[in-house]
């Protein structure tokens, strides 16, 4: 018996798919490339590099080779975290940035050094089982013969087109007939396809310390940038134990700092002092609670989660009982209120799952962050760069403050729910500071009121920006809206295509075989056999 409902309340739903090997992303043609790989006769791994190879292809709205990457893995009998996320470049010092309020935006002065190529070439050498090669052959195909753009990304693509067009090839690489593609119409990127076909041969050498690694560092230089061939080839990888907070008997794992997923461990210690399930779903009081615990996470996240070897307040102390507990005795369930960092005692994003017969589960996760990135592609390679840098802090004494071979702060992390030190369920919500919060409301959704997980996926969801100001999809009552305004909430009602709130993919273990579930507010698809 599963633990959940089998209803789905909400009118934009799509439907779980059941099977004994599974994938779920945001574009199908990638769902399908990671799915080839099973038939192929590989495993959830190369199932996931395959996908994750071919959105760079797909959906480079999001994510690129030069993207990002972070992952956590059940190898069949114990979870492994991956934190392949790039370094300041050795120049990167406070003075270089002397003058500016904060980290530039776009730009090379944006583009940390790229870890996910480190990840492809990691997972499958760890635990993979198809050589390297055949992983990038669907991505290839689709970069040199072309693929139909879909709707969704046809529109994120046009939205940031005029920004981006004057930075370092970007028009020549996204903009070949002077404007971004239109719906329907067929994009081919020969460039990419050369690169990825050089990274498969050499097994990611020639991005970090070959042909590609010396383009790069070329384009760097030649456009202002302080990336040289050096920083690409100490780029290092790290295996890491991930983070875990208890939950109305489950527990969601999360990779620790530099990356924000300690933000939803914190939002579910607090919000474990309060009898959620009581509280009816969707209800003011539900959210409000939420939000509220959400706010309180934030504070601390933004003040001290740093590089791990920066970190003056260790996640050990963030995550302490006590100490979330105390932060939930905060919460006026009458009253909104913009809360501040506590003291804890002393002491753009793809997201995609894979799971197969044998029993791996990969939560898998890359991104240039802000969309396209940097804006940056360097030319004649396809390669597009992700604009982490932004993540760094520019106020003296932070510790999250910029300096050279320093990870940034990162929004993207991948989830993992397990109980009784078993697989639960593989899942991410993609999409900058949304992500936090939505594991955290995932995890509401799913421990307190039951919801099976395409339910959890497509019910509407809220987003912090900043103060009082909080994001609200339709499909939340007009008297659950005057209610929180009420209470001092600013809420910006989001329009239908809307893509702020996350796009989130998940996999749950059944007892012969996975559910798996992709939601409605992108292409997104769930493949299995």
């Amino acid at each position: 018996m599963t633990p959940f409902d089998w209803q789905f309340p909400y009118t934009s739903q799509r439907m779980p798919v059941l099977a004994s090997n599974v994938v779920s992303t945001s574009q199908p043609l990638a769902a399908q490339a990671g799915l080839r790989m099973m038939l192929k006769g590989g495993n959830a791994v190369d199932a996931a590099l395959a996908t994750a190879i071919a959105l760079t292809v797909l959906e480079p709205t999001s994510n690129g080779i030069g993207s990002d990457a972070f992952a956590i893995l059940w190898d069949g009998s114990k979870l492994h975290g991956l934190n392949a996320s790039g370094r300041a470049p050795a120049a990167w010092t406070p003075d270089y940035f002397k003058g500016m309020q904060t980290m530039p935006m776009r730009g090379w002065n944006a583009v940390t050094v790229p870890g996910c190529v480190s990840a492809w070439v990691e997972l499958s050498g760890k635990f993979g089982k198809l050589p390297f090669a055949d992983l990038f052959e669907p991505a290839i195909k689709y970069a040199s013969d072309g693929y139909m753009v879909s709707p969704t990304i046809a529109r994120l693509w046009n939205n940031q087109t005029s920004e981006l067009k004057s930075q370092p090839g970007f028009a020549q690489a996204f903009m070949p007939a002077g404007r971004a593609p239109q719906a329907g119409e067929k994009f081919a990127f020969p460039d990419q396809a050369r690169t990825l076909r050089l990274i498969a041969e050499s097994r990611g050498e020639a991005f970090y310390r070959g042909e590609l690694a010396e383009k790069i560092a070329a384009h760097a230089q030649q456009h202002g940038g302080a990336m040289t061939m050096r920083d690409l080839a100490e780029h290092t990888l790290d295996w890491v134990e991930p983070l875990s907070q208890d939950y109305r008997g489950y527990t969601l794992h999360e990779i620790p700092p530099n990356g924000q997923g300690i933000g939803a461990l914190i939002s579910l210690g607090i919000l474990a002092n309060l009898d959620m399930a009581n509280l009816p779903l969707d209800s003011a009081d539900s959210l409000h609670a939420q939000i509220e615990a959400m706010k309180l996470s934030f504070a601390d996240i933004y003040e001290y989660v740093s590089d791990p070897s920066t970190m003056r307040v260790q996640p050990s102390q963030m995550l302490d009982p006590a100490y979330l507990q105390e932060r939930s005795r905060q919460i006026d369930m009458k009253k909104a209120r913009d809360p501040k960092f506590g003291t804890p005692p002393s002491g753009g994003t793809v997201y995609l799952t894979a799971a197969d017969a044998s029993g791996m589960m990969v939560s898998y996760i890359q991104s240039n962050f802000a969309g396209f990135g940097s804006g940056v592609v360097v030319d004649g390679t396809g390669i597009s760069l992700q604009n982490r840098g932004y993540g760094f802090s520019l106020r003296p004494g932070h510790a999250n403050v910029v300096a050279p071979n320093k990870r940034p702060f990162q929004t993207i992390i991948p989830a993992f729910v397990t109980k009784d030190g078993k697989p639960v369920m593989s899942y991410g919500v993609m999409g900058g500071s949304m992500q936090a919060q939505g594991h955290s409301q995932m995890m509401v959704r799913f421990a307190d009121h039951h919801q099976n997980p395409q339910a959890a996926a497509d019910a509407p969801r809220w987003r912090i920006d900043q103060g009082l100001t909080v994001g609200i999809e339709e499909g939340i009552s007009s008297d659950v809206i005057a209610d929180l305004k009420r209470r001092g909430h600013h809420l910006v009602q989001a329009g239908r295509w809307n893509t702020d709130f996350g796009r989130a993919q998940l996999i749950y273990k059944m007892d012969d075989g996975y559910l798996a579930a992709s939601e409605r507010r992108t292409d997104g698809q769930a493949v299995g056999y």
